[in-house]
């Protein structure tokens, strides 16, 4: 199987870090030479020395299972012969206890809103099927704990 990699830099300056006066700013670099800002979240670290602009590991995560599901989902829509002309998920994840009592990210909800156009429109039915495939082999959500729901918005709920 391939390997996927991603190089994490920061660095301190001249910044108090004994003293806990630091910025948790960072740069992500993937292997095909993206790069992302990356902080604490605020709601862990307080501003200034988090960044709100940028990306904390939580949000990497939600958009994680929710790009991976959806690649999936296009995939199937497109072997199954439907033409997806959007896909718009605001998907949400929620940090509580999980059941050693430590802070996780507990539930994962992706909310596809998903607009098809063509002769060959699928039915509610056949859209949440496809999005329950797509769970199922989505390689992000195989490889967590979290819980992870799906709540497709129907069709014609799906933005433009």
């Amino acid at each position: 199987m391939a390997q996927h990699t991603a190089e994490i830099t920061w660095q301190r300056g001249g910044q108090d870090f004994v003293g806990n006066r630091y910025s948790r700013r960072h740069a992500i670099r993937f292997d095909g030479g993206a790069e992302w800002a990356g902080s604490s979240s605020p709601h862990v670290v307080p501003v200034p020395l988090s960044d709100p602009a940028a990306v904390d590991p939580e949000e990497a995560f939600v958009a994680s299972l929710s790009s991976c599901h959806m690649l999936w989902f296009l995939s199937i829509a497109a072997a199954r012969g439907f033409c997806v002309d959007t896909y718009v998920d605001r998907a949400a994840g929620r940090m509580g206890a999980n059941a050693a009592g430590k802070i996780a990210m507990t539930v994962v909800t992706l909310r596809p809103a998903v607009r098809f156009s063509g002769e060959r429109l699928p039915s509610m039915a056949q859209i949440e099927e496809m999005h329950h495939a797509a769970h199922d082999e989505c390689f992000i959500a195989n490889s967590v704990k979290t819980e992870v729901r799906c709540e497709p918005v129907p069709v014609e709920s799906a933005p433009q």
